[in-house]
């Protein structure tokens, strides 16, 4: 299903999302920074929980984007 839209997004709005879409892109491209053991966190290397905290923190982005994008549908 489509809908469509004639309402338009305002440019601040688009600049603002689209840093908040390319900021996870920007720290998984920075790998030589965080390609380390230490520290360790509940045994798991830092390297690990670092990708797993950055999934949830892309997600939380992700949606704020999605929320300055469209304002009007929640």
């Amino acid at each position: 299903m489509t809908t469509k839209t004639t309402e338009k997004v305002a440019t601040w709005r688009k600049v603002v999302a689209g840093v908040l879409f390319a900021i996870p892109w920007i720290f998984y491209l920075l790998l030589p920074l965080y390609n380390t053991a230490q520290p360790e966190l509940g045994g798991v290397p830092f390297f690990y929980w670092f990708q797993t905290l950055w999934l949830v923190v892309s997600s939380i982005l992700f949606i704020i984007a999605v929320f300055i994008l469209y304002p009007g549908r929640r």
